[in-house]
């Protein structure tokens, strides 16, 4: 199965695979069938889903789903301050614009007077193929006007201001833009690129080259079609974050980060925008390229990037409705280390009228020809194709094939988990396949296997699926399916959750993690924190595993992820409210305060005396929420309450230390790598925003801690700093603040500031930013800092590794 697969091994490319097919094999021999589990919440959707591919899971842990009035963005937390067992979800949307889009085809007078032309034209060739023609009449007059969504698409991690993804969007009547959401809350329009490129065409007199013939006049009936295909956006894809060079005033070079986002077009052009890092709007688009496919009808493209001997190789693949594949060649200009190929290369040529619905193409290592391959899969009608893509001394290799016999209807929707290579697909009838790559000693071959969803939701229809990005979930937008062979008078649209990976596999994977980094596992820190709420321990060989790696390896990630563990045991233990907290009770005046559940006199505590197996008893009834109402519950809850207080509270007191410490263990690593930005950049007199004296005393004020790099950094700093202080004052009242306390600096009149936790500078300011599961604040970089400390201030929290706004 993919998630025995995905524990495998993470560590370096070329073992993961060699074991992935090993294993694979081994599960495919067992009969291993891939168990999944139903994970609550449901999200219902306003309105019905709309558009090819509508489900999309962002790196950043964000489900985007392209409804007939919105894109519905649902995040996903991993939240360590809620007890409750469901996913949290963090729920936003992306509204339609208001107005229909009309491409821009001439000036606006004469495209009225061809409207109308046309529209009464007396050949019905025209005047009906006018008419009845969606992108010339968005708004629709007779016809139902155009709304929601065709398709949206996520950027790679890193590319907004916040260190983030990015959200491409394409409405039904063509308009394409860019957006970006900066403050939790609200989604922001960045820039509208189907007016941009279609003042690009209007500007360039509609031809792509100089050397173009002249083009015809708009009253033309096939030139006005010509000009609207060359703009009518298909589908968009973004490429993942290149270098670029660029030459500062003093000729100095600096590396800049870029992303670049292709646009297929209804006629088979390709524009490839590219826009620097972070994008910020239209101020931030570099360049703007029409590449010619020559296929005709495309309808689906992905991206090809391709590594080989440290040489980055990219192209775009496109498919077509009539069935052919093919890579295009892509020319990056100023980017750093890319290469591209010759000439198309076509991976299927027959034009056998299957269409290409969705292709991915995903990063591999051949076991036994030893080096990096491509697998490129895509849906056509019922089947998979497959093509592997291999560059040897003899040039490149294709092997290509196709899956057959594995749904009985047309593939809706496919989905890829990138780790590993696992492929699902999924037709409408709720039967998802799992398709995992096994390498033979020339290509490879798939084993499948059958998701049924209507054993774990019932029966339904499907109309999307997306897999998150560590393969631990899969999501997937139903409705009602047939009921005793009837279909169901309303629909109701939801996004349900299933998991893919169990807890062991999950937690293998968190131990093994290449990218070590908390944020961008949400979906395994999600299975985990399930498991330790339900269990309310944290089983003994994850313990073990992870107290080994704290050992064996310096890195915090471990500490980082020892900490969550510790913060949803907490979690666990606390005592659920068996009442919603809101609701007034119609019970006070029949209970005097000392018999009311759970609130025993420390005499009865006393005499119960304290039974282990109470203790128990009493968390498995509060967690559930025993109903106050029933007497006979009531009296058991009461008495194993009283029993069970006291080790109940030890035990808190007693992860509340553990916590404390490894928070501190944090801190004061940290602080380590600050003191050390400090004593690289500064002068010997010059004042930092940071307290680095205040920094340096509090590390050394315990006589517990007895680290040698520290010591021996602090010694440097304190000879360069000499006898001087640089104290921060207290904005107030102008009194010193003492650095005592590693999240908060009090004054000597009382005025208490919150310390930011990249700097440990006091934020005196009413603006601060939080980390995502507002664990710590940061401060806002200023003008003056300088280019180190801004750098320290773009770092995600350093406890739960998450975003900071």
């Amino acid at each position: 199965g993919g998630g025995k697969m995905a524990a495998a091994g993470r560590e370096e490319p070329p073992v993961v695979l060699e074991v992935v097919a090993e294993e694979a094999a081994a599960a495919a021999s067992a009969g291993f069938r891939l168990t999944a589990v139903r994970r609550d919440p449901a999200v219902r959707l306003q309105h019905g889903a709309s558009g090819l591919e509508p489900l999309a899971w962002s790196e950043d842990h964000r489900v985007s789903v392209s409804t007939a009035r919105s894109i519905a963005v649902l995040e996903q937390l991993s939240d360590v301050h809620s007890g409750g067992q469901d996913m949290v979800i963090h729920r936003t949307a992306v509204p339609a614009p208001a107005a229909a889009c009309l491409l821009k085809v001439g000036p606006k007078k004469e495209v009225a007077e061809c409207k109308e032309k046309f529209a009464s034209s007396a050949d019905p060739t025209v005047s009906q193929t006018f008419m009845l023609d969606r992108v010339f009449n968005p708004e629709g007059k007779s016809l139902t006007p155009m709304r929601g969504f065709k398709y949206s698409s996520w950027s790679p991690l890193g590319c907004d201001a916040n260190g983030r993804c990015l959200l491409a969007a394409l409405t039904m009547d063509n308009r394409l833009t860019i957006h970006a959401n900066l403050n939790r809350l609200q989604w922001v329009q960045l820039v509208d690129l189907t007016e941009l490129y279609g003042e690009r065409l209007y500007e360039a007199g509609y031809k792509l080259c100089k050397a173009d013939t002249p083009c015809g006049e708009l009253g033309d009936f096939p030139e006005f079609q010509r000009r609207h295909s060359m703009q009518t956006p298909v589908r968009m894809e973004w490429s993942g974050i290149c270098t670029t060079q660029q030459v500062k005033h003093n000729n100095e070079c600096r590396d800049v980060g870029s992303v670049l986002l292709a646009v297929l077009f209804e006629n088979g052009n390709i524009a490839v925008w590219q826009f620097q890092l972070p994008f910020l709007g239209k101020e931030s688009i570099t360049s703007c390229n029409t590449i010619e496919s020559g296929i005709s009808s495309p309808s689906v493209l992905s991206w090809w990037e391709y590594e080989h001997n440290n040489r980055k190789m990219s192209g775009l693949i496109v498919g077509s409705a009539y069935g052919p594949v093919k890579i295009l060649p892509v020319n990056l200009k100023a980017v750093k280390g890319y290469f591209t190929l010759r000439q198309p290369v076509v991976l299927w040529q027959e034009m056998d009228q299957l269409p290409v619905h969705s292709i991915k193409c995903i990063p591999l290592y051949h076991p036994y020809q030893k080096r990096s391959c491509s697998l490129v899969v895509a849906a056509r009608g019922p089947y998979v194709f497959w093509c592997l893509l291999l560059i040897s001394k003899a040039g490149l290799n294709v092997h290509n094939s196709h899956v057959t016999g594995l749904h009985s209807l047309p593939i809706v929707s496919m989905t890829a988990d990138k780790q590993n290579g696992t492929v699902y697909t999924c037709s409408s009838d709720g039967k998802v396949r799992q398709l995992i790559p096994i390498f033979t000693d020339v290509a490879l071959k798939f084993e499948h296997q059958l998701i049924k969803l209507s054993e774990v939701f019932g029966s339904v229809r499907t109309h999307g699926i997306a897999v998150s990005p560590c393969g631990a979930y899969l999501a997937v937008i139903t409705t009602e399916g047939m009921a005793n062979g009837l279909h169901p008078v309303n629909k109701n649209y939801q996004v349900q959750f299933v998991t893919l990976k169990t807890f062991e596999e999950a937690a293998a994977q968190l131990l093994e993690s290449s990218v070590q980094n908390l944020f961008r596992q949400v979906d395994l820190t999600d299975l985990v924190r399930w498991k330790i709420l339900k269990d309310k321990h944290i089983p003994q060989f994850l313990q073990e595993a992870l107290d080994k790696k704290i050992e064996s390896c310096g890195s915090t990630y471990f500490w980082r992820f020892k900490l969550f563990l510790l913060r949803i045991l907490y979690q666990s233990m606390q005592k659920a409210p068996s009442e919603a907290t809101w609701r007034p009770s119609h019970e006070d005046t029949k209970i005097s305060i000392s018999d009311s559940p759970g609130m025993g006199s420390t005499e009865d505590d006393q005499e119960e005396g304290t039974s282990k197996q109470a203790s128990k008893q009493g968390l498995c009834d509060t967690s559930k929420g025993v109903d106050i109402d029933d007497p006979a519950e009531d009296s058991l809850h009461q008495s194993s309450d009283i029993g069970g207080r006291e080790p109940m509270e030890e035990k808190l007191l007693e992860i509340q230390a553990q916590i404390e410490a490894v928070e501190m263990h944090l801190t004061r690593e940290h602080m380590k790598r600050v003191l050390g930005e400090v004593y690289l950049h500064t002068w010997i007199t010059e004042n930092t925003s940071i307290p680095t004296r205040g920094v340096c005393d509090f590390l050394m004020s315990d006589d517990g801690y007895d680290d040698r790099t520290a010591r021996v950094l602090i010694g440097h700093i304190l000879k360069k700093m000499n006898k001087q202080t640089f104290p921060e004052h207290c904005s107030l009242c102008k009194e010193i603040l003492p650095f005592t306390d590693r999240k908060q600096a009090v004054c000597s009149n009382g005025h208490i500031w919150l310390r930011c936790f990249l700097t440990y500078q006091s934020c005196q300011s009413l603006v601060y930013r939080r980390c995502l599961l507002h664990d710590s604040i940061a401060r806002h970089p200023t003008p003056e800092d300088p280019e180190w400390i801004k750098r320290l201030l773009q770092g995600p929290c350093t406890f739960c590794d998450s975003p900071v706004f």
